[in-house]
C-alpha cells in the first residue's frame, strides 16, 4: 500500500429538514387542529481514530464526504427522520487543520477516539409547535438549518516511542529488522527506505515500545533535499531519537563525524524542539572493524564529534550490542511514561530516579 501522510478533503454535514404545515382532516372532526411535524436533523460528520490504519491514502482518492440531509416533517404528527451520520476512519496520529485559516482543529491521538468535525443542521419546526390558546390554527413553519461545510487538511504524524535517524545506508532498516517485527526493504544502495516503517520491539512479557525507521537524511534535508525532509514530522512525537552512524563506510573519503554533525544541523534547522529531544548515538557496522582498529575508531569518533550523551556500539547485521540498546531504550521510555502519570499509577520498577533522564 502506498504511504500517504498528507491529504486535503471537503466535508459537508447534512441540512436539516423543513417543518410541515398540516391540519387534521377526519370525518366528523371539523376543527382537528394543526398536526405538522418537525423536520429531521442533518447527519453529522465524525472522525474516528482507527489503530488498524497507517496511511491517509484513502483520502487521496476520495476527497468529498457528505452526510445525508434530514427528512422534511409530515402531517399526522410525523417528524422527519434524521440524516445518516458519516464516520471517517483515520490513522491514530492524524492532525485535522482548517485548510483556509490554518487553525488546528483536532488531533487524533487515542485509538478509538471519535470527534464531530461537522455538525448537521437542526430540523425546522412544523405548525404543531406554534399552536397556543390564542393561535389555534397556525400556518407557520420554519426551514431546516444548513449543515456545516469545511475544507480540511489531514496530516499524519506517526506515533512512535523511538525514532531512528541517520544518513542513507547507515543501517537503520537492518537495525529495526533486528530488534522488532518490522520487515522493511533492505538493499546495498542509498534511499532504499521510501516511507516510514513502524515496528514493535518486545523486551519481555507486556513490555514493548514502538520504533520508527525513516528515510535517510542528507545535508540540506530541512530545505527539501533528498527524501527525509518529507518525513521529519514523524519524529516530532517520539520520546527518544537514536542517531545511527555508519562507522565503516565503503568510501574512504566519507567522514562519519562530518555526516553526523550534518544530521544534527538539519534537525536544528527544521525544528528546535526536535533538536532538543533526547538523542543517543548508535555506532553501527562494527562487525566490519576488528580489535584495536575498532576501539580506536570508536574513541576517535566520540572525541571528534564531542558527543556527551549515551553511546552504543552495535552491529545490526549480527545483532551484537542490540540487546543492551533496546533494554536501555525501554527503561528510558518507561521512565518518561511514569513521569507523565499520577504517582499512584506508577509501576515502582519504572519510577524515575535521581539519575533517570526522565526525572
Amino acid at each position: 500500500m502506498k504511504f500517504v501522510d498528507e491529504a486535503f478533503i471537503d466535508i459537508a454535514a447534512g441540512d436539516g429538514g423543513s417543518g410541515c404545515v398540516s391540519f387534521r382532516h377526519e370525518k366528523y372532526k371539523e376543527f382537528g387542529g394543526p398536526n405538522g411535524g418537525d423536520g429531521g436533523r442533518g447527519g453529522h460528520v465524525y472522525a474516528v481514530a482507527d489503530p488498524n490504519l497507517n496511511t491517509l491514502v484513502d483520502f487521496r482518492y476520495s476527497r468529498r464526504h457528505d452526510a445525508r440531509n434530514g427528512e422534511h416533517g409530515k402531517g399526522s404528527d410525523m417528524f422527519g427522520a434524521k440524516g445518516d451520520d458519516v464516520f471517517l476512519k483515520m490513522p491514530v496520529g492524524t492532525i485535522l487543520t482548517d485548510a483556509e485559516s490554518g487553525e488546528v482543529l483536532y488531533e487524533m491521538l487515542t485509538p478509538g477516539e471519535e470527534v464531530m468535525i461537522a455538525k448537521g443542521g437542526d430540523g425546522g419546526f412544523g405548525n404543531l409547535r406554534f399552536k397556543s390558546s390564542t393561535n389555534r390554527a397556525p400556518r407557520t413553519k420554519t426551514p431546516g438549518w444548513p449543515g456545516e461545510h469545511k475544507s480540511l487538511k489531514l496530516e499524519l504524524k506517526v506515533l512512535a516511542d523511538v525514532g531512528l535517524l541517520g544518513m542513507p545506508n547507515a543501517g537503520k532498516s537492518t537495525l529495526i529488522t533486528a530488534v522488532s517485527n518490522a520487515r522493511p526493504r533492505i538493499a546495498d544502495y542509498p534511499f532504499t527506505t521510501l516511507h516510514p516503517n513502524l515496528g514493535v520491539v518486545r523486551v519481555g512479557p507486556e513490555q514493548s515500545f514502538v520504533v520508527a525507521d525513516l528515510p535517510g537524511l542528507i545535508e540540506g534535508a530541512s530545505e527539501g533535499a533528498g527524501l527525509g525532509h518529507l518525513f521529519l514530522r514523524h519524529l516530532q512525537r517520539t520520546r527518544l531519537l537514536l542517531h545511527v552512524v555508519d562507522l565503516a563506510p565503503f568510501d574512504d573519503n566519507v567522514d562519519p563525524v562530518a555526516q553526523a554533525k550534518a544530521i544534527v544541523g538539519e534537525l536544528k534547522k527544521y525544528d528546535l524542539e526536535l533538536y532538543n529531544k533526547p538523542r543517543w548515538l548508535v555506532l553501527n557496522k562494527l562487525d566490519m572493524l576488528e580489535g584495536e582498529v575498532r576501539t580506536k575508531t570508536v574513541k576517535d569518533f566520540v572525541k571528534r564529534a564531542k558527543f556527551k550523551g549515551p553511546v552504543f556500539e552495535i552491529s545490526a547485521l549480527t545483532r551484537e550490542g542490540c540487546e543492551p540498546l533496546i533494554r536501555a531504550a525501554f527503561q528510558f521510555i518507561q521512565g518518561v511514561r511514569a513521569a507523565a502519570l499520577p504517582p499512584e499509577e506508577v509501576d515502582p520498577r519504572f519510577a524515575p530516579g535521581p539519575t533517570d533522564p526522565a526525572a
